[in-house]
């Protein structure tokens, strides 16, 4: 829509959008329809017009701050003291709200994050991927309305993993599920990566020896053959389904006795030894997945369902799926990692009477390119998601 004679607008409205059904500029970015207004009755939101069909809507419409008369700050902080893994209850104590309450507004947030994720991880290219499983505890039953048998049974049934997928080069969490370990639940999580990258991107896969990834990435990374005939006689053979040419999948087999890691052997699954090592040696390494091993360090200490020896747990997966949607934003947006950060061509001098400031602070998104700042979970939290993708995201 073209600008209009009158005083230009001076407040931002490129990160909003009419929500109105029948507008024709509904769920659009950018294209200067909307005109923002004062705050009626000194509110702490802004109301926006749209040009186009003449609605209005506020400045809170679609993220979970909408028709909540607590103060942003409160919610912003709650949320921030479980990213950080305090657990619900204590963090209801911190700031003197019901743990119900708390409850409700990560509910809430987990569904704007789930959605935040699949709008912004799209064509991320990668050059290897690492894959691991980690082990989750849920809340037992209680004592006295099941025998020992029967619980047994029950849990063992349903004994949930967390699946990971990260980016060693960039640490950029690609995919996190929740799941037991199948070969099914193999088959999701790397679909889910698929989703993720850029068409032509094949990364080089390095896992454990868990046999479900090996049909997984085959199945989501190959394509048909149509063998030769050994014979001028007979039928054709039928097509085979092959791996990619390039495709790259090296296995760290651990050897345990009495829960001890005693021996590690290497397996190139796909490729060659000389070209998985080639890939690692850009960045020194050798194979391993020790990256994402580091990750599962994070989540043991930044989600309070799944630490070790506490009291924190969760009745089910659901719970412990909208901790994780929460883990995933702040550890790729919001968190800087020390070992991303970027030097300074000039030391920028600081607000005290301290040194110069050398390095710059970098999140795995900034390193993979998806973004060239550092979020604040406020900003992330604020961030209303566009029903289908745009031209430009960032």
């Amino acid at each position: 829509m073209p600008a209009t004679h009158r005083r230009p607008c001076v407040i931002d409205t490129s990160l909003h959008f009419c929500p109105h059904e029948g507008c024709a500029y509904r769920g659009w970015l950018g294209l200067n329809n909307l005109r923002a207004n004062g705050h009626p009755s000194r509110g702490p939101w802004r109301p926006f017009s749209c040009r186009s069909c003449s609605g209005s809507f506020l400045a809170s419409h679609g993220p979970i701050f909408h028709g909540k008369h607590l103060p942003v700050d409160l919610i912003v902080h709650t949320l921030a003291c479980l990213a950080e893994g305090l657990g619900i209850r204590a963090t209801a104590r911190v700031f003197e709200v019901d743990p119900n309450t708390v409850l409700q507004w990560l509910v809430e947030t987990a569904e704007q994050l789930q959605a935040f994720s699949r709008y912004f991880l799209c064509d991320v290219h990668v050059t290897q991927l690492q894959l691991d499983e980690l082990y989750a505890v849920l809340r037992g039953l209680r004592d006295g309305q099941l025998s020992e048998a029967q619980a047994l049974k029950h849990l063992e049934s349903g004994r949930p993993w967390v699946w990971t997928a990260v980016d060693p080069v960039s640490k950029l969490l690609v995919a996190i599920a929740v799941g037991p370990r199948t070969v099914e639940m193999a088959q999701r999580v790397v679909h889910r990566v698929k989703s993720v990258l850029a068409p032509d991107c094949v990364p080089a896969w390095f896992s454990d020896g868990f046999k479900g990834y090996l049909p997984a990435i085959v199945g989501h990374f190959g394509r048909w053959m149509q063998p030769e005939r050994l014979q001028d006689k007979g039928p054709h053979p039928k097509p085979r389904w092959t791996p990619l040419p390039g495709l790259l999948y090296a296995q760290v087999v651990k050897q345990y006795r009495r829960k001890r890691v005693v021996g590690v052997k290497h397996r190139v699954v796909f490729g060659t030894l000389e070209a998985v090592t080639q890939v690692l040696a850009t960045c020194g390494w050798k194979i391993n997945t020790a990256m994402v091993e580091r990750l599962n360090l994070d989540i043991r200490q930044r989600v309070a369902a799944i630490g070790r020896r506490v009291n924190t747990l969760c009745q089910g997966e659901v719970g412990l799926q909208h901790q994780l949607a929460l883990f995933q934003v702040y550890q790729n947006l919001v968190l800087p990692h020390a070992s991303l950060r970027q030097p300074l061509t000039v030391p920028e001098p600081t607000h005290g009477t301290g040194s110069a400031r050398l390095w710059r602070p970098c999140t795995p998104a900034m390193a993979a390119g998806l973004t060239d700042r550092v979020w604040s979970l406020r900003e992330v939290l604020l961030y209303r998601v566009p029903p289908w993708p745009q031209a430009q995201v960032m």
